[in-house]
């Protein structure tokens, strides 16, 4: 029994040694530069006291070259799974204090093993990133490492829900497997993601720059498009990332979380009826929209500060979790482009692979035309979105609010890319493009322009008559692509019972490997 106990108390031992990582000193260090340490960050994410650490034990190869003395604790990651909210999730956090968090052989093992139990569980998987890259002393098999977490992020995409938070430096090759998850998290002025640094820009094309203008949070949340989160701390970070928990299932096999409604599934939304401006060509904010119609007004917006031109989040309708996607008229008028076209393109096929149904919202004169924009691509940018609604085979459903206007009609899942159901506001204008436009291309109304002794009454006559004739929703209407015109302020009252009764939706796709989106 001696014996025992003295074996007890030696793990204990080892056990506190071992959580230490670094040692207080550098713990002390992350703590001024405003960062937590990896275990203090499994600590909030965590419910307390669930966490079930594995693989505390694990070395790097003392083989390697300049590591045979070296002693990297837990080799620098932490790994395990525990209770968030009260539901399972697996996670990894890289402790800089360790080695600066520095990827080995060994580490990324870790990080593979916990990969593997998320997807056989059918569990979220949370990666905390924090790590000067790779390991040099370990060459090739670190290398390895990295390819085999990225062979991972890819058979767990779609499976189960992979969520990145960045709170410290993330670059070179480490950057691709965040860029490969669901969502990214970054944490302002202490977080950034680069494939050269800028040392090496400097050397290579003479361009002057700091990590925080070169990858920063809000570079990435407003430039590049990297990001979906800029947020205030670690702490910031964590909780955003349980809100967003809320609205995700827990693999593809099962159903996001439902939870009891407290709003009124029978609220008439009186505010919208007068939120349309007369003036077609005056903006109004789509997210009041939005959220006068969602229950207790919650919208949880991904991508926010990037593309604003176009509004992805989440969001309850009786209680049920709802995708939103819709144009924003306060921007570009709500134009689709390049980058709100990979925006949406994204969480489309997000909300697809794990079952929540898509509810848009339409006010869009088209796609934003221009030289950047054809040079850019925007036609395979553009089919992205066609495809990635055409794909879809959850509930989707549509609320034209007021311009839908050509080809943007259509890729705001019209009735034909296999929307369910369409509704269209009084004020919706579904037209191959706008009035003033029109009446110069039509022939009959463009004759009449210039014979006219008036050309300017002769075009405004124009104008008001194929807007009254063409440019409402009552043609839509009457070929069955928009199913009712409908009230504004009854818009809450029938996406819930149109979400209800579409529950039960199959649709399946024809049996294929994968078809060749236009990337």
């Amino acid at each position: 029994m001696g014996k025992n106990k003295e074996k007890i108390k030696q793990l204990e031992s080892l056990r506190s040694a071992i959580t230490t990582m670094g040692g207080e000193a550098r713990v002390e260090k992350q703590h001024e530069k405003g960062k937590l340490s990896a275990r203090e960050r499994l600590d909030l994410l965590f419910d307390q006291g669930t966490f079930r650490e594995l693989d505390m034990y694990m070395k790097h190869r003392s083989s390697n070259f300049g590591l045979d003395k070296t002693e990297i604790k837990a080799d620098g990651v932490v790994i395990g799974h525990g209770l968030v909210e009260g539901r399972p999730v697996f996670a990894y956090s890289q402790d800089f204090t360790s080695r600066g968090g520095s990827l080995g052989e060994q580490h990324a093992a870790k990080i593979c093993k916990v990969m593997d139990l998320a997807q056989k569980a059918g569990c979220p998987v949370i990666g905390i990133n924090d790590s000067g890259g790779a390991r040099v002393e370990e060459g090739v098999d670190a290398l390895k490492g990295y390819g085999e977490i990225f062979f991972r992020n890819s058979r767990c995409s779609g499976v189960i829900p992979q969520i990145s938070a960045i709170m410290g430096p993330c670059a070179g090759g480490a950057v691709y497997s965040p860029a490969m998850t669901d969502f990214i998290f970054m944490v302002k002025n202490t977080s950034h993601m680069f494939i050269t640094g800028p040392s090496v820009i400097k050397t290579v094309t003479g361009e002057d720059t700091t990590f925080e203008e070169l990858g920063g949070a809000l570079v990435h949340n407003t430039k590049s498009g990297n990001a979906h989160f800029a947020c205030e701390d670690d702490k910031d970070a964590i909780e955003h990332i349980k809100e967003l928990l809320h609205f995700l299932p827990s693999n593809n096999m099962g159903e996001p979380p439902r939870v009891d409604p407290m709003d009124d599934p029978q609220r008439e939304c009186t505010k919208l009826d007068s939120i349309i401006p007369d003036n077609a060509k005056e903006p109004y904010d789509m997210k009041e929209v939005i959220r006068e119609i969602l229950d207790d007004g919650d919208l949880f917006e991904t991508h926010e500060l990037y593309a604003r031109n176009a509004i992805t989040g989440f969001g309850r309708l009786n209680g049920r979790a709802v995708g939103i996607l819709a144009n924003q008229p306060l921007t570009l008028a709500g134009c689709l482009d390049i980058d709100a076209s990979d925006k949406l393109s994204r969480f489309i096929r997000t909300c697809d692979a794990f079952n929540i149904p898509m509810i848009t919202f339409c006010d869009v004169p088209g796609y934003l035309p221009g030289l950047e924009q054809e040079w850019g691509g925007i036609i395979r940018h553009g089919a992205k979105l066609l495809w990635s609604y055409a794909e879809a085979t959850v509930p989707k459903l549509t609320v034209v609010t007021r311009k839908n206007y050509g080809g943007a009609y259509i890729a705001m899942n019209s009735r034909h890319l296999g929307a369910d159901m369409v509704f269209a506001w009084p004020s919706a204008q579904i037209a191959v493009m706008g009035a003033q436009g029109a009446v110069e291309i039509i022939g009959n109304y463009r004759k009449a322009i210039k014979e006219s002794s008036d050309p300017e009454a002769a075009r405004l006559d124009a104008i008001n008559e194929y807007e009254e004739q063409f440019n409402n929703p009552y043609r839509a209407a009457e070929r069955g692509y928009v199913d009712d015109v409908i009230k504004p302020s009854e818009t809450r009252i029938r996406l819930i019972d149109a979400l209800e009764v579409m529950s039960t939706k199959r649709d399946s796709l024809p049996p294929k490997k994968h078809g060749n989106v236009p990337l």
